[in-house]
């Protein structure tokens, strides 16, 4: 299996120091962080972060001009781009058709399209079916670029656990259409036993993103706690590593690794290179 970081982790970097810090920390790759960049002065002048004004990320809209420029620099670097991690919807079709002729362009394998969120206010079989109709397109489309179409397995979406991915994934071509995996979501919504979630993804599972976090007490009221989930470091959340890479070897899966910390307990580098060594002794 190969190593890579999704570039959001990264948001104090601009994607060439990325590139250069990621090769000097022993990683194989890199999985950019793909969507149109602010233009809010306001935002702008914020401090970097993952969500905000971070500067690891690709703009969306200069992609297909911009993307050969960034494919060169990584073969001079010798990291590979191992996917683009986008944050549209199944239902942006326009969108996500530039996103595959870039990412063709740029050689890249496979890019992120993700499903419809959940929250209660629409029937989720309504969303399902939907998402069904749509994955459809792009699977045509995926077929056409010959670049794949992952969605990840993600909280408050209709794809949260492995058997919720898998019951919408099924009806393609797992040649085009894939799961991430993500040990760090799962944690807040869509927790299975590791193995089985492996086994239910099957030929789906086309790549896995690597994290943690744990669930904290927020108070009580009238006697009754109140918990909910937040980040934590690789060494001291839920995930159980251990048998997570135990489950992977069981499933055969040999292709890449990415990883996301979003701790505030070191600094971005020192997560990178802490992380990498502590991973390492469960991937052997």
């Amino acid at each position: 299996m190969k190593f890579s970081v999704f570039t959001v982790g990264m948001p104090e970097y601009s994607p060439e120091e990325a590139v250069r810090t990621l090769k000097e920390c022993g990683y194989d790759g890199a999985e950019f962080r793909v969507c149109p960049l602010p233009d809010d002065p306001e935002v702008l002048k914020q401090a970097p972060s993952y969500w905000g004004n971070n500067r690891c990320t690709v703009n969306e809209d200069t992609l297909l001009e911009e993307g050969p420029k960034l494919r060169a620099l990584c073969e001079r670097e010798g990291v590979e781009i191992c996917a683009l991690g986008t944050y549209m919807r199944c239902s942006e079709t326009e969108r996500a058709e530039r996103a595959l002729k870039a990412a063709a362009n740029m050689g890249v394998s496979k890019i992120r399209v993700s499903p419809y969120g959940y929250d209660g206010k629409e029937n989720y079989r309504t969303l399902f079916d939907r998402a069904v109709c749509d994955y459809r397109v792009l699977e045509r489309l995926a077929r056409r670029y010959g670049v794949k179409i992952n969605l990840e397995m993600h909280m408050g979406t209709i794809t949260a656990s492995a058997s919720a991915a898998y019951r919408l994934v099924s009806h393609f071509d797992p040649r085009w259409i894939g799961v991430i995996y993500d040990t760090g979501n799962i944690v807040y919504e869509g927790l299975e036993d590791y193995q089985a979630a492996l086994e239910i993804l099957g030929e789906y599972l086309d790549h896995i993103h690597i994290k943690n976090g744990r669930w904290e007490m927020t108070g009580e009221e009238n006697g009754v706690q109140n918990w909910a989930p937040t980040w934590a470091s690789f060494r001291k959340g839920y995930t159980d590593f251990d048998k997570m890479f135990r489950a992977i070897r069981s499933a055969g899966y040999d292709g890449w690794i990415s990883f996301e910390d979003f701790s505030a307990e070191e600094s971005t580098e020192e997560k990178l290179r802490r992380n990498l060594e502590f991973i390492q002794g469960f991937a052997k």
